[in-house]
């Protein structure tokens, strides 16, 4: 049987533009074994530029313009880190990332973009914004136009800088609003220069054209000195009214970039080769805006990012492999402009000629769908075929689809094949062993004191190691949190990949990193643990906590009690969709951002009143609030439309995604009269889930306050009742 191979170079890609995006799905098609690739930014999503003037319009949807990163990692094999840089050190060879710290790299690429923000004139960073970054510019844009359409605001618009970019959003943002409010539309566009864009006389005539049709006022030679919040005011006194300011004029690079110690141009890009290779560095690309090509100075357009991308692929895959048989980019002299004219109406100049009309706008439309198509189709890469001859049960086992097993809690083994596990062991004999099977973690007692102690570990559902780890500290410190105990000392457990060892050095460093910031914002102290290689990562804990007085348990919950849950559920089904690319790359961004924040104040607020409690993880929801009603001699109640979800879990249960624990975790705690997905979610397996808490009723509804003014998206989901042990829905 073929081993995996060792992983023996990082590749780092930083940005998700347009260069890096291509790359990615190329690298999908056909990865360099031996590598791994981490491609960092900001958001899950990054957005194509070549549709925003549409979208302004009103033409697109905002979720048209969003290449998902999660699914394009996931189909390139490669690990995505949420989170903006902030520097590079290319001596040591580490790029450091916002709320994640310092990512190491043999071979990185650089492709951020840039910014139209003009910090410098007075106002502008109070009352005003850049076209790009795009993601801000679109959703202050949504908040305008509405707030307009409602005839809460004025609707004044100024564009400043009249290129193409501010020529095509000046005509956007007046069809948009003549839709929205009709002739009261204002929309000015403002150009220190003589004229506005057009590199012919024709074109400049064409855009003046459409510019009158819609009223936008032009204002030539023109100096801004001051924006306010409801005007731009001019050199010669003049203020043009608006209430919603845009900078296109010009194209700046961004402030880390800019400060970094890579060879710049006085502007603060990154001067690169003929071979995009960054000037002086044979292990660090650019590409791009935030390049400046030394050979063939070109203006800052996407189309050079584009056709960028092989080239960049395949230098990268020659570096990593020890070649070092690059290849140079040249760039086209001159290329097709597209410029959309407001409503669906298009000019196109090139070679010194110019045409207009509604045919160019569906050709453009055309390339750009055909695009961004590249990446919302992304290939189906079959899996291995099964062996014509299998045991019997094999086929059974795979439910007939050849699935992958899921990670996190939902490749634990189910609940009834451990319940019998443990039912075969002996009684406790030890007198300080307080409890046995069964509960969140172990009782011990210690002279007059109370220690628990508890031990998870999970599969990795993400190939991030400093993410995975603050995930898993936060779900093995929930059995602590849920006996009312405070965290005391972890023993870590880790398994890598098969690696080289500076490769072992940066995943150890990342995840003990992560773990550190999770233990010790606890109060727990990392004191040992045990590390290996094996076929994939996997990382745990063993923690203990003390406890004060009696610890809380599954038992001890009274009829009539309300049943709070501190965080939705669906993760199981999330992530097994993640695995197969079907998820939202913006719901499970969320979802993981939720699963890595501390609960311990919510512990806190709750075990003070909590009779029983415990956290929702592997056994899901139903399972566990099964388990309260066992040890408590209950009966239990779920309000199915009471509990939280989160975003896209239930479509996707809908769509019929299941983890691969799910039917036997149905099967071991049923749920009267619970159906459809909502149904189904119950016996979601959680990773990092909430808490369970049965608490009485005239305090529930405070506790639930209490909880989601801390930050939680709590709620009461049921009740326990009289009767006995069992769950049905209501």
């Amino acid at each position: 049987m073929q081993m995996p191979l060792p992983l023996t170079r990082d590749l780092v890609l930083i940005g998700g533009g347009h260069t890096h995006a291509l790359v990615a799905r190329m690298w999908g098609m056909t990865p360099l074994e031996g590598t791994r690739v981490t491609l960092i930014n900001p958001g899950p999503t990054a957005p194509y530029s070549g549709m925003l003037p549409g979208h302004i319009a009103g033409h697109y949807s905002r979720e048209a313009l969003d290449i998902d990163l999660v699914k394009l990692t996931r189909f390139a094999g490669a690990r995505l880190v949420l989170g903006a840089a902030t520097a590079i050190d290319p001596v040591a060879k580490v790029v450091t990332v916002a709320g994640h710290g310092e990512i190491g790299y043999d071979v990185a690429s650089i492709n951020i973009g840039i910014h139209t923000e003009m910090p410098v004139i007075p106002g502008f960073t109070e009352h005003a914004l850049g076209a790009k970054p795009l993601d801000t510019y679109t959703s202050r844009w949504r908040d305008f136009l509405a707030a307009a359409q409602a005839g809460e605001v004025a609707p004044d618009v100024a564009v400043i800088g009249a290129g193409v970019a501010g020529v095509e959003l000046a005509l956007a943002s007046a069809h948009a609003l003549r839709a929205a409010v009709g002739p009261a539309a204002r929309v000015a566009i403002i150009e220190a220069g003589p004229e506005i864009a057009g590199r012919n006389p024709e074109t400049t005539r064409r855009l003046r054209t459409a510019m009158a049709e819609y009223g936008v006022a032009i204002h030539t030679r023109a100096e801004v000195v001051r924006i306010h919040a409801d005007g731009v005011e001019l050199a010669d006194g003049e203020v043009i009214r608006s209430r919603f300011t845009l900078g296109t004029a010009g194209a700046n690079a961004h402030g880390w970039l800019a400060g970094s110690p890579l060879p710049l141009t006085e502007e603060g890009f990154v001067t690169v080769d003929s071979h995009l290779r960054v000037d002086g560095h044979w292990d660090l690309f650019a590409a791009g805006d935030c390049a400046h090509l030394t050979h063939a100075p070109r203006p800052k357009a996407g189309v050079y990012a584009v056709r960028e991308a092989p080239v960049l692929l395949h230098n990268l895959r020659a570096v990593l492999a020890g070649s070092g048989k690059t290849k140079a980019y040249r760039p086209q002299k001159d290329y097709l402009k597209l410029v959309s004219l407001g409503q669906k109406s298009a000019l196109a100049e090139k070679w010194g000629r110019t045409i207009s009309g509604p045919l160019l706008w569906r050709w453009k439309n055309r390339i750009d769908t055909k695009f961004m198509r590249m990446f919302q189709e992304l290939p189906q890469m079959t899996p291995d075929k099964l062996p014509r001859a299998l045991t019997d049960g094999v086929a059974a086992e795979l439910a007939g689809e050849h699935k992958p097993l899921c990670a996190g809690c939902g490749s634990k083994v189910g609940p009834g094949t451990l319940s019998a596990a443990l039912a075969g062991l002996p009684a406790i004999g030890r007198a300080d062993v307080l409890t046995g099977p069964g509960d969140d973690a172990a009782v011990l007692a210690l002279g007059g004191a109370k220690q628990v102690i508890t031990t998870d570990h999970l599969r990795a559902f993400t190939d991030d190691p400093y993410l995975l780890a603050k995930i898993a500290a936060v779900h093995a410190l929930g059995d602590v949190w849920a006996m009312g105990a405070a965290p005391q000392a972890a023993l870590a457990s880790v398994i890598l990949p098969r690696m080289a060892q500076p490769l072992q050095a940066r995943s150890m460093g990342e995840v003990m990193r992560a773990a550190q910031e999770v233990f010790g914002a606890a109060g727990a102290e990392i004191v040992g643990g045990h590390s290996t290689m094996g076929a994939e990562m996997t990382l745990g804990f063993t923690i203990t906590g003390l406890v004060t007085g009696a610890a809380i348990t599954n038992a001890g919950a009274r009829p009539g009690d309300v049943a709070i849950l501190t965080r939705p559920i669906g993760t199981g089904t999330l992530l097994a969709a993640e695995m197969l690319g079907q998820a939202d790359g913006r719901d499970v961004a969320a979802m993981l951002t939720a699963m890595a924040r501390p609960q311990g104040d919510a512990a806190a607020l709750l075990a003070p009143h909590a009779h029983a409690m415990t956290d929702v993880t592997g056994f899901g929801l139903a399972g566990h609030m099964w388990a309260i009603c066992t040890a408590s001699g209950v009966a239990g109640e779920i309000e199915a439309d009471a509990v939280p979800l989160y975003p896209g879990a239930l479509a996707l249960a809908e769509a019929g995604h299941r983890s691969s624990i799910w039917e036997a975790n149905r099967a071991a705690a049923p749920v009267a009269g619970a159906e459809g997905a909502r149904g189904a979610l119950l016996h979601d397996p959680q990773t990092a889930g909430g808490f369970l808490a049965a608490v009485a009723a005239a305090e529930a509804g405070a506790l639930v306050a209490a909880l989601r003014a801390a930050g939680h998206d709590a709620a009461a989901i049921g009740r326990f009742t009289a009767g006995a042990p069992g769950l049905r829905a209501i």
